[in-house]
């Protein structure tokens, strides 16, 4: 199974403490892959949703491709994502818990499908924030002293 990433969203780890991760399709148009392919996605205020019984991801901005007719697509319309219906149950069970959100830590290309990899988070407050970064560098020094 090879595995093209287009995207990654870096500061969802740090905003956010991942509880759990999935991978779901997404429903595109032939200009919006034509974009993917040429890496033009941000995913920096995306978010999943649950509207009407179905998973929808929203801001996350895929720039107009340069050559498509007519105009291409809308850069920031809500995407239709795929998941089987006992998964999206789960995580409508799951997002009913306080504080929980469904953000896109990647978007990928596996075996020629656009597969975006959720990631049901909690958010963290800024002190919490301070103490990760300062773990991280307490972790960095112990690794360069012991060398």
């Amino acid at each position: 199974m090879s595995r093209q990433v287009v995207a990654t969203n870096r500061k969802a780890r740090h905003d956010y403490e991942i509880i759990d991760t999935f991978e779901a399709g997404i429903v595109l148009t032939g200009s919006e892959v034509k974009s993917l392919r040429d890496k033009q996605l941000t995913l920096k205020d995306a978010y999943a949703d649950i509207v009407r019984g179905e998973l929808w991801l929203m801001n996350a901005h895929i720039a107009p491709y340069s050559y498509a007719r007519e105009g291409g697509h809308d850069p920031e319309r809500h995407r239709k994502l795929l998941v089987h219906r006992s998964e999206l149950e789960r995580l409508v069970g799951k997002l009913a818990e306080q504080g929980l959100t469904l953000i896109p830590t990647q978007v990928y290309f596996s075996d020629g499908l656009a597969k975006v990899e959720l990631a049901l988070a909690k958010g963290r407050k800024r002190h919490d924030k301070r103490r990760q970064l300062r773990d991280k560098e307490d972790r960095r020094e112990m690794r360069r002293l012991r060398r």
